[in-house]
């Protein structure tokens, strides 16, 4: 029976999920776009067929800024996913038109309260819901924790010293002072900098400070630097407390950014007289105006992503197992998606097939997932190469 996706946001993680899920099913589904503006349907519809050789059905539907409109219902009665690929604080809104509509759901952000909210009404539903599944928070969680079960395994211990997570989003090129550019959502950026980031220190889970553990670490034989922002560890604090040590999200960057990015936020926090600079609302706002002024929008890009557990054999030796990726623009029907647009698309994907196996139901967080079936998988194991 053919199966019927709704993409939720035609922009461009949505245009990249509906392209890859078109070409690279096993079976041929048929897709619904969904967004606001008729102008951004049109031109990820002619994005996705223009070009390809498949015939499966795609079709649009303008969405309601609020509310839900005719059209919506009549795709969503009958749909069997929704991807979510919409602004983050729709996330709740699309997760309560899945429920209503007996659809499996998967989404993409990192927000908390949204995913709270979500959790709650979504628990004990008869389909899936599996949440934050993107590239971090989602990929580089399941990755984790597919290190932490062969670490398990191997060394036949189940604490650990330290679980590290780190993803970079970067330019083959940065010039300085900030060498960077941006390949997604300056926004996104401005507010991973500002908010806390929730960690593991000392099997507790706890609260710090964004960019306050920054270290260097040398991945594929090229020297990077990381540091502690906001949102991409996802449930893996609470699934960790007790088991380990140590656990963080951090995000890399190119050598040199982070000390321009520090450099920036003191320069606006004595301009603003802001006393605490990561309880201060419009920071994020302030620090983004900067980086607009500053830093330019690249799109030759590429995707780093690395996560380790380290700890202790039953011998008493130190032991270590780590695994990287490095993921860069795709071309598929001429059509050219950065590296970005991939790695996020694929995992969200991904969990949609997982969700369409019929083997889950309710909330699924990352740490739930079986990550040896998901790493595997037919999406993402085409766009996730080992270094």
């Amino acid at each position: 029976m053919t199966k019927k996706i709704f993409i939720a946001g035609s922009g461009g993680i949505g245009e990249a999920a509906a392209l890859l899920v078109r070409e690279w099913s096993e079976t041929d589904p048929e897709i619904i776009l969904g967004d606001v503006s008729e102008d951004n349907l049109r031109k990820a519809k002619d994005f996705v067929t223009q070009g390809s050789e498949k015939t499966s059905k795609v079709e649009t539907v303008v969405m309601a800024h609020e509310g839900i409109n005719d059209g919506m219902k009549a795709a969503f009665d009958g749909c069997d996913v929704l991807l979510d690929c919409s602004p983050g604080s729709q996330s709740p809104r699309m997760a309560r038109f899945a429920s209503d509509f007996k659809m499996h759901y998967a989404n993409l952000t990192e927000y908390v309260a949204e995913t709270d909210e979500i959790t709650a009404f979504a628990k004990d539903a008869e389909t899936g819901f599996v949440l934050q599944t993107g590239l971090a928070p989602g990929f580089i969680n399941v990755l984790a924790m597919s290190l932490y079960q062969k670490f398990v395994e191997q060394f036949e211990n189940e604490t650990i010293e330290k679980l590290g997570m780190k993803v970079g989003a970067l330019t083959a090129h940065a010039h300085q002072p900030h060498f960077y550019g941006f390949t997604w959502s300056p926004i996104g950026v401005a507010t991973e900098y500002i908010k806390p980031s929730r960690v593991v220190r000392d099997y507790e889970i706890r609260q710090i400070p964004a960019l306050s553990d920054r270290e260097t670490i040398i991945i594929g034989g090229r020297t990077y630097e990381a540091d502690l922002t906001s949102g991409g560890a996802a449930d893996l604090p609470d699934y960790f407390r007790h088991k380990a040590k140590s656990l963080d999200y951090k995000t890399l960057r190119h050598v040199g950014h982070y000390a321009w990015v520090e450099n920036v936020i003191e320069k606006i926090a004595a301009a603003e007289n802001i006393l605490n600079k990561y309880e201060h609302e419009e920071l994020p706002a302030k620090l983004l105006a900067e980086f607009l002024r500053e830093v330019p929008a690249v799109e030759d890009d590429f995707v780093l992503v690395h996560a380790s557990v380290d700890g202790f054999d039953l011998r008493g030796t130190r032991q270590i197992i780590e695994k990287a990726f490095f993921v860069e623009p795709l071309e598929i029907n001429g059509k050219s998606l950065r590296a970005i647009q991939t790695t996020t698309a694929v995992p969200l994907i991904e969990s949609a097939m997982m969700l369409l196996s019929g083997d889950y139901k309710g909330v699924i967080l990352q740490s739930q997932i079986n990550p040896q079936k998901f790493l595997q998988g037919n999406f993402v194991s085409k766009i996730y190469k080992t270094i």
